[in-house]
């Protein structure tokens, strides 16, 4: 199934986290059940439709590692995989 966002939302691709402890013992992100605050952006809406009828450039392509705020996106699940859908605006940072 494709997905495909509308207006200015964001579907992303939550990154896995994985920490090691001092000792180098590897702990997988099931490990941390906090909320995701990064991920990859997997696909973008047009953008904003603003007053006028034009549409607002989006400032993420797909591809891009982004952080945002962390209770912002809303989850959802399809074909098995979890994804997340944020708006533009809740989105921080472009990670480079």
């Amino acid at each position: 199934m494709n997905i495909k966002p509308l207006n200015d939302h964001v579907i992303i691709k939550p990154l896995a986290k994985e920490e090691a402890t001092k000792a180098g013992i590897i702990l997988p992100d099931t490990m941390d059940k906090e909320k995701p605050e990064n991920g990859e952006v997997f696909a973008i809406g047009p953008g904003k439709l603003l007053d006028n009828g034009s549409r607002a450039l989006m400032s993420v392509k797909v591809g891009d590692k982004v952080v945002f705020k962390k209770y912002g996106p809303d989850e959802i699940k399809v074909d098995g995989e979890e994804y997340l859908v944020i708006k533009e605006e809740d989105i921080i940072a472009i990670l480079e």
